[in-house]
Order: structure tokens, then sequence, then C-alpha cells
């Protein structure tokens, strides 16, 4: 390990020397704080303004020293942009060629100066982790915010680099223009799918992507699916996935998602009924739903496994089990039993290849495009949510072929058995498997191509520009709680560590759960369980008090998931930018409890209004909730946890599915109680643990401010 100091003088290009932040001031000002503060000597108010003028200052020296060299830049590509306007008269092969030499050394003194801004940018979040763990104070929100949306904020130019993307698109533009001197009309404007293949190029596309490769919507989205990035990214994940990745293979995943995701909620509608006319009770409904589930707790790990080895295969053998659970659950009204239809479920729940999904679009899919990616593995299954009700209240028909009853029972498992096989065709045509390297041949194949391609810029460093290209210009705030601030592993030292590797064991990566990880698994756990009780009792619920027919279940389920995107929408592009997570979070598991305390039927009648009303307060709120504490679980959840079998998608993905299968066993046993008491004995256990929630919140927050 190396300390991370010592690391960005290393880093620092010599002659810029003077512009960098003065990381090292900062830390003993740091310290200084902490010791007279521990004596009374100092204010709380007077560290704060202090600390926040000579961050100013520092960020201040920087941004006006990149606008100089960003002029410095812009003026040489106008004295060769009057240079390249006589060759418009004149064609001159050697001037031509001297020219394009010329705007690239300008592409390899703007990588440099990406470069700059890079270690800056981490040097800034590295002192401000510091400054809160030290003091206790929650100071990065607080100076984020207030500089980030400033009119006169020089954050913004660290951030946002406008001005480095005009350069970009400078030098793109005239590299472009001299290579199409011969017969060639077009510029760049008219073909912007058309890449310009040039290695300067490459090089500046691949840091300018790691600086700004999504929306502020796009990330919510991203987070929400707990796709985790590594803090600091393996050296192969540019080139080589864009090599690995293919578009058709991308989306026959979000299909298997949004497919599954249909597949689970078109029955909940019907499940009630199915379970009397097989001569159970309506309560066994949780049961039926919950069998999915608690096969998805065991098929999750060995589909994250196998995704180890291969993608294609797990997903045909996921459609292969989907096809055959969803037979046998259309056939069980056929055998009048109930055991084959529980079989059926359970066989769905095993082709549950929602690991395969994310592991596919953290693995495969390029760093550009992964957060778009992300937010469409999150989209697909809200929209497979709001689908599998809807088609539920759509399949009201009843007839006979030979000796098979179709009704609203059997139809969705024949309808979501024909999707699976036309899937699987669809699969078997469409799906590309991606190329598996060994972690040793990748490494070396991209230093091979590193010495090779871009051999130009050794007076940056080798290892600044190995670190350059391929590291994010501001991480995640905290991967890991217990990481040494001052402490920071090159990127050979990430790769090649045993302390860095992918765990190999759930009791392995549970060791890695600090204390605000296990308190946000468990707001996950308790959202999902109160989620679960909601959607799957819901038939029980509004027949007995309010006689709904399937259609009328069918129609409240699809609203509560047409409320998904919308309010991530909303969450992702405006409250986040108001609030601090920490303070969206617990407010709404306040809301989640003020909706489940609405819930109870306290008062006779219970009424439609109060039903419809306390449970869209509780759903919203769950969903904004989730959404919240998955952003800040992919932000403090160990960078080792961000790939292998064991990671955190696969934790977030078995605490949620636990949740649910217990949700599902509470609505089968409390229907020994009745059907009258059955919605209150299920609201008990998640208002108990709603409230153990929010005090593990308190808790855990106030310790670390």
């Amino acid at each position: 390990m190396v300390a991370f100091g010592k690391k960005l003088k290393d880093r620092q290009i010599e002659e810029w020397q003077g512009y960098y932040i003065n990381y090292k001031l900062m830390k003993k000002k740091v310290k200084q704080y902490a010791r007279q503060i521990e004596t009374g000597g100092i204010e709380r108010r007077y560290v704060l303004k202090d600390f926040s003028r000579m961050l100013d200052i520092q960020i201040e020296k920087v941004v006006l020293f990149l606008l100089e060299q960003q002029g410095i830049l812009s003026s040489r590509i106008a004295k060769f942009g009057e240079q390249q306007e006589t060759l418009q008269i004149e064609l001159d092969l050697v001037k031509i060629a001297a020219l394009r030499e010329g705007y690239r050394d300008i592409g390899r003194d703007l990588l440099k100066l990406l470069f700059f801004v890079e270690i800056n940018a981490i040097g800034l979040r590295k002192i401000l982790k510091k400054f809160d763990k030290r003091l206790g104070y929650g100071f990065t929100d607080y100076y984020v915010k207030t500089r980030a949306n400033h009119p006169y904020s020089q954050l913004q130019q660290v951030f946002k680099h406008v001005g480095l993307g005009a350069v970009v698109g400078a030098i793109s533009r005239n590299l472009a223009e001299l290579e199409d001197r011969q017969g060639s009309y077009l510029s760049i404007y008219d073909q912007p799918t058309r890449p310009l293949q040039d290695p300067v190029i490459d090089a500046i596309r691949a840091a300018v992507d790691r600086l700004s490769y999504s929306t502020n919507f796009l990330t919510f989205l991203g987070q929400h699916a707990l796709i985790m990035h590594e803090e600091l990214p393996m050296p192969t994940e540019e080139n080589p996935d864009d090599e690995r990745y293919n578009f058709m293979s991308l989306f026959m995943n979000l299909v298997n998602t949004f497919l599954y995701m249909v597949n689970t909620y078109i029955i909940v509608p019907t499940a009630d009924d199915y379970s009397m006319s097989l001569g159970a009770a309506a309560t066994v409904c949780g049961v039926v739903i919950g069998a999915m589930a608690v096969a998805q707790i065991f098929s999750s790990i060995y589909f994250s496994a196998w995704s180890n080895k291969s993608y294609f295969k797990p997903l045909v053998f996921s459609s292969i089990l989907l096809f055959i659970g969803n037979v046998m659950y259309a056939l069980a009204y056929d055998f009048n039993s109930i055991s084959v239809l529980l079989l059926g479920r359970l066989f769905c729940g095993l082709g549950s290849a929602r690991a395969v999904n994310r592991r596919y679009i953290s693995d495969c899919v390029p760093l550009k495009i992964r957060m778009q990616a992300s937010a469409g593995f999150v989209s697909a299954s809200a929209l497979g949510m709001a689908c599998g009700p809807a088609l539920a209240g759509l399949l009201q028909v009843k007839f006979k072929i030979y000796m098979i009853h179709i009704n609203q029972n059997t139809l969705p498992g024949w309808v979501m058995a024909v999707a699976w096989l036309f899937y699987l065709i669809w699969l078997s045509i469409s799906f590309r498997e991606p190329d598996r390297l060994s972690h040793k041949d990748l490494v070396h194949d991209y230093d091979t191509r590193m010495l090779n391609k871009f051999h130009l810029f050794s007076q940056v460093g080798s290892d600044a520009l190995e670190k350059g290209a391929t590291q994010p210009l501001l991480s995640s705030e905290a991967h890991q709680d217990g990481e040494d601030d001052d402490q920071e592993c090159d990127v050979s030292e990430e790769l090649l560590e045993d302390s860095h590797a992918p765990v190999s064991s759930l009791k392995a990566a549970y060791k890695l759960l600090t204390p605000s990880v296990k308190v946000q698994l468990l707001i996950y756990f308790m959202l999902k369980y109160a989620m679960e009780i909601l959607l799957a009792e819901s038939s029980v619920i509004t027949s007995y008090y309010f006689h709904w027919t399937t259609g009328k279940v069918s129609i409240f389920l699809v609203c509560l998931g047409l409320t998904v995107l919308p309010v991530n929408i909303i969450i992702g592009r405006n409250i986040s930018n108001i609030f601090e997570d920490r303070q969206i979070l617990l407010a709404s598991e306040i809301m989640v409890f003020l909706g489940i305390l609405a819930s109870f039927n306290v008062i006779i009648p219970y009424t439609v209004t109060q039903y419809v009303l306390s449970g869209l307060v509780m759903f919203v709120s769950a969903e904004v909730l989730e959404g919240v504490n998955l952003s800040l679980l992919s932000r403090v959840m160990s960078s080792r946890l961000s790939r292998g079998t064991y990671n955190g998608g696969l934790l977030s993905t078995e605490a949620g599915t636990i949740a649910r299968v217990i949700a599902d066993a509470t609505i089968t046993l409390g229907g020994y109680a009745g059907e009258s008491r059955l919605l209150n004995v299920t609201l008990l256990p998640s208002l108990a643990i709603c409230i153990l929630t929010i005090i593990c919140t308190c808790l855990t927050y106030n310790s670390q401010y």
C-alpha cells in the first residue's frame, strides 16, 4: 500500500507541481482541527468556515491554471486552423502530415491536462472524506451541494469540464477533416456514428468518458439496479468491453429481465382463486406466490457462479426451466393438484437469471454506456411489474381445448410458457457469447496494447498514462468504510493483490459488510417485505372487504407498478439535488411507517379510499426508499464485492428475496387467524421491522456526524 499523499506527489507532472491542490497542507490542517476540537480550543463554525475557505482557494488555483492551459491549447488549434485554410486552395501532402502530427501533439497535451484534473479531483475527494471521518461532520455533502450548483462555483469547472469538451471537439473535427481530404465532402457532424480512428483521440475519449458518462437520472437508476462499479476499474474495461459487447446480447438480457418480472406478478390477481379451485384456502396464495422466491434464493447463487464461465448457457437453461414451470402451473388445474401448482412455481423460481442479467451488464457493457444499461435493467423490471397484472386482467376467458381447461387461472401459465418458448428461439438466434479471457491474459493484453498504441505519451509517465486513461475522474465517496484514507493501491496492485480479489463465499462477503452496510441491507429487507405483503395479499384483502373482481385488482396493481419510473425520475432529477441522500432515506422510512400505520383496519367499515391511499403512500415511499438506499449502498459497499460470484448485487438480491419469502409465508400463516384478521396480522410484522430500521438508521448516521 502506498500513502496517498506520496502517490499524489509522484504522479504530478513536474512542470505543473505548483498548481496541484496542496493535499499535505490540508491533511495537516485537518489534524490540527481535530486536536483543537478535542481540547475545546476552537468552535465548529470557525472550523467549517476556515476549511471551506482553504478548499475554495485550492480549487481556484487548479481552475485558473486549467483555464490558462485551455487557452494555450485553443490558441495552438487556432494557428493550425489558419494553416489548414491554405490547404483548401493548394493540396500539400507534406503539410497535411505535419498538421496531423501537430493536432496529435495538442491531443497529447490535452491528455496530460485531463490527468491533471483527475488527480486533483481524487485528492479533493480524499481530503473531504478524511475531514468527515476525523471530525465527525457531514462536511462533504454540505460543501459539494453549496458549490456545485452556484453560478460562480469553481467546482463546476473541475467536474463539468465544458472547455475541455470544446478542445476535444476541435481536435477531433480537424483531424477528421485532414483524414478525409481525398474525395469526401462530409464532416464529423454529418456522420456522427462514424468514429475517427486515431490512437490519440481514442485515449482522450477514454479519459473523457470516465469524467461524464451519464446524467443524474441515469446514475440514480443505475445505482437502483446495484450494478456496482469498482473504485479503481480494471485496465481492460474500455477497449475489451467494446469488443465483447453486443447490443442484441444486452437486449436479450433486458428482455429476460422484463419477462421474468411479468412472470412473477401475472399470477398475483388470480392466485387466491386458483388456490380455492384446487381445494385450498385463499390465503395459500402466499405460498403459491412465495414458492418462486424460495427457489430464487438458491438459483441466484448457482446462476451467479455459472455466469463466471458463460452467459448464454445460463439464459438457455433459465428459459427451459421457466417454460416447464409455467406449463406445470397451467396443468395443475386439470390435475386438480396444489402440489403440481407449487412445483410449477418452484421451477419458475429456479429459472431466475437476474444474477446473470446483472453480471452481463457489469462485465460486458462498456463503461460509457453501462449506466444507461443499468437504467434499462431497472426500467425493464418496472415495466414487467406493471405489465404482469395488466395481462392477468385481460385474460378473463373460459373454454376447453380437448381435455385442457383454459381460464383466468390457467391462461397466465400458458401465455408465459409460449412467451418463454419464443424467447428461447430468439435467444438462440441473436445472442452472442462474449469472449472469455483469463484475468492474467486481460492484463497482459492491455499492457501490450498500451505499449504499442500509446508509446507516444511516454512524457506523461507510464504510471499516470495507465491509470489516467482508465480510472474515473471522481470515484464513489466510500466503497470501503474501513479503508484508510491515506492509502490507495495503484492499478497493478488493485488487480493482483489477494486483498482486492473478489470474495469466494457468502461468509467472506458478510465479513466485509460494515455496520452501515448491514443497516442498509436491513432497510432493503424491510421495504421488500412491506411491498410483498401489500402486493401478494391484495387479491384476498380486496375480495374480502370490497368484493373486487380480478379485473379491479389488476388495475390497482398496474397503477402501483406504473408509479415506479415517474417516482425515480422525480427523485433522480430533482429531490436528490436538493436534499442529502440520508435525509431522503429517513424521510422515506417515516412515510413507509405512516403508510403501514394507515393501512390497519381499526375503523369500521374499512373503506376503499383508506386501503388505496395508504397502499399508495406505502408503495411509493418504499420505491423512493429503495432507490436512495441502493444508491447509498453502491457507494459504501466494499469494492471487492463489485465482481465475482458473491457480489453486491447478489447480496441485495438475496436480502430482498428472503424478505419476500418470509412475507408470503406470513400471509399463509396469517390465514389461520381468519380473513377478517389477516390484514392486521400481516401488517404488524411490517410495522415492527419498519420501526427497527428507523431506529437503526438514526443510531448509525448519528454516530457518523
